[in-house]
């Protein structure tokens, strides 16, 4: 059976599921129990870590190349649907979801985005199901900015854009007229 190994270039960019996209940099060979292993060294830049995997456990890592922009802009559009049933408890359902993100799998991340985005505005959203939410969505968006050549955050903002999460509201935020009123309304006194 051919390995996946030998599809992965120098200078690649690849995904790998419980980090995220990062770079081959390069194939070396260690000495481990005095055996010489091949490992792919792959650096991920955002979490300033590198990782060697060891090139005859490639298939089983779950390291892959990057999906295409065609698979992409299908899971974006898995996203954009209505969320899943919730009839497990949450921790059988965050469990769940961890398990989707770690897979690596587009679809998977697509699913855990979808069921865990705001609807409306106004809507607030636990911290773990938000951090849950947080992990998938930058897992995503990490892709989504290689495959189109844009920074992560650029990418993350559009993939909200597209599957229609409504922006925050500021609480905090003061309207401008009605700061300007009430200076007016303070002089006439």
């Amino acid at each position: 059976m051919p390995s996946k190994k030998l599809d992965f270039k120098t200078g690649q960019y690849v995904f790998y599921p419980t980090q995220g996209v990062g770079k081959l940099v390069r194939t070396e060979e260690q000495v481990v129990s005095g055996q010489k292993i091949k490992m792919l060294v792959i650096d991920f830049e955002k979490s300033r870590m590198t990782l060697r995997v060891p090139v005859e456990r490639v298939d089983i890592s779950g390291l892959r190349p990057l999906t295409s922009a065609k698979k992409m802009d299908e899971a974006i559009a898995a996203a954009k649907g209505k969320a899943g049933a919730k009839r497990m408890i949450w921790a059988r359902r965050a469990a769940q979801y961890e398990e989707n993100i770690n897979s690596g799998d587009p679809m998977k991340l697509a699913e855990v985005v979808r069921d865990l985005q705001r609807r409306n505005p106004t809507d607030t959203i636990p911290f773990s199901a938000r951090r849950l939410y947080m992990r998938a969505l930058e897992r995503m968006a990490e892709e989504f900015a290689v495959l189109h050549k844009i920074d992560v955050e650029a990418a993350s903002e559009k993939i909200e854009d597209i599957i229609g999460v409504p922006k925050e509201i500021d609480l905090n935020a003061v309207d401008e007229d009605e700061e300007q009123e009430e200076e007016f309304a303070d002089t006439s006194e």
